[in-house]
């Protein structure tokens, strides 16, 4: 029963750092504020000088670069399944020297659209949202604008390591890893400053951003102490837990927040955002790899062999089914919220929301396609891998993107003062994205 044990102490350390928080962070006393202060800031020396430092300069900088990131993402992903249909599609390329397989172009753009797009989408709408909710500023603007451009040096770094994976002898995966570990750990510590001044208490959404940014370190942590890391269930199971902490808690409290800002309406229920924060915690989220290769790659170890007992496919198996508790949870919440007194659709050109809306209404069958998917891996049937691909791009493109997009388009004008330049536009935008993802992705499946 290793699945249930590590389990059991990655809910143990969640439920202490949750625990520490809700009680004021009493890790944070005078003196550690002053010292993580100082790490944030002072510690960087003439760096930190040339980042902005007014309200909003951080949460901007992320979601602009987010943004832009979206581009590079689409073109990687298209041209692998371009050259996966035909595999002379880019030869001409070969003359400048560069002749990558589908394979690596697919991989670069999944790395790039979740860590490069989403990730830094996510990460810029959560600077705005957590000290808006806890009635307070962020603790440091000027140290979440510097490292936003450190967290897009990895995002380069990962995108060369998707097509040669050793340069030198040094792995280069490991090294984005480490790269992108420092400014989240930024940011982590940022927003932990910032809940710990809070003047009134927090909603769900807030929570919801926290713990999910504290997920990430925690499996990886948790999953080392218990020397699973180089283990073929360890490296699955440490998927399935960023994917449904670092990114589905994440995407749900920037969703929910944006849902509610977007339409005026207040969020429709708070136990259903409950169900969603713990549903999270407790269920392995399906959404996502099916197998833990990528995990591997980018912590420098050797893919081990997965090859679960039966006790931990049984467990396997009815943690990922539990996780349809939060997912429909999430997606009845944003879309009864979001038509509270038919506000989306009295005024369908308010930023976002229309992405808010389809990643909502392809949460459920995405989610449903995405279980049998991992169950079939899970139990070594393999019957369904060859739909595995189109499904985890469909999710990315269909689900993800659209959530973190649309939130972030949201919440934009709050951060910069200003007002979206054209309405026509980004309701074109969403049109292409989600026609072109939508039918693409369904003929390639």
């Amino acid at each position: 029963m290793a699945l249930i044990t590590t389990m059991l102490f990655f809910w143990t350390a969640i439920f202490v750092v949750v625990f520490m928080i809700n009680r004021g962070i009493w890790v944070f006393t005078d003196v550690s504020k002053s010292m993580s202060m100082f790490m944030l800031e002072k510690a960087l020396g003439p760096a930190i000088d040339f980042a902005e430092g007014r309200k909003g300069s951080g949460a901007k900088s992320w979601i602009i670069q987010g943004a832009l990131w979206l581009i590079p993402g689409s073109t990687f992903t298209f041209s692998g399944l371009w050259l996966k249909h035909d595999p002379n599609a880019l030869h001409s390329l070969a003359s400048w020297g560069y002749s990558p397989t589908s394979e690596a172009l697919i991989l670069a753009g999944n790395l790039t659209t979740f860590y490069g797009a989403v990730g830094m989408l996510m990460i810029g709408a959560s600077l705005h949202i957590v000290p808006t909710l806890g009635a307070t500023k962020l603790a440091s603007e000027r140290n979440a604008s510097l490292m936003s451009f450190l967290w897009t040096l990895s995002v380069t770094v990962m995108i060369v390591g998707a097509h040669k994976s050793e340069i030198l002898g040094l792995k280069v995966l490991l090294i984005a890893t480490a790269m992108h570990s420092l400014p989240l750990l930024a940011v982590i510590v940022n927003l932990l400053l910032t809940a710990a001044s809070r003047t009134r208490k927090m909603a769900l959404p807030a929570w919801l951003i926290l713990v999910g940014l504290l997920s990430d370190p925690v499996s990886i942590v948790v999953l080392a102490l218990l020397g699973m890391l180089d283990s073929g269930l360890g490296q699955w199971l440490l998927v399935r837990l960023v994917s449904g902490g670092f990114f589905f808690m994440q995407i749900a409290g920037i969703s929910l927040y944006a849902a509610s800002q977007g339409t005026g309406n207040p969020l429709w229920s708070r136990s259903l955002a409950a169900m969603t924060l713990l549903g999270s915690l407790i269920a392995l989220n399906p959404l996502g790899d099916t197998t833990g290769t990528l995990a591997a790659d980018m912590l420098g170890f050797e893919a081990g062999v997965f090859n679960p007992s039966s006790n931990d496919v049984i467990a396997g198996s009815f943690l990922m089914a539990l996780a349809s508790i939060p997912i429909i949870a999430l997606s009845s919440n944003i879309l009864v919220t979001m038509r509270g007194d038919d506000v989306f659709m009295e005024n369908p050109d308010s930023p976002g929301m229309p992405e808010i809306n389809l990643g909502a209404l392809m949460l459920v069958p995405l989610g449903i396609g995405a279980l049998f998917v991992q169950t079939d891996a899970l139990t070594g049937g393999n019957e369904l891998r060859g739909i595995s691909i189109s499904l985890q791009l469909m999710v990315a493109w269909l689900l993800i993107v659209p959530f973190a997009l649309g939130a972030a388009l949201s919440i934009y004008p709050a951060v910069t003062g200003r007002n979206l330049k054209s309405s026509i536009r980004s309701r074109w935008a969403f049109w292409l994205m989600a026609g072109g993802a939508f039918s693409g992705l369904l003929i390639t499946m």
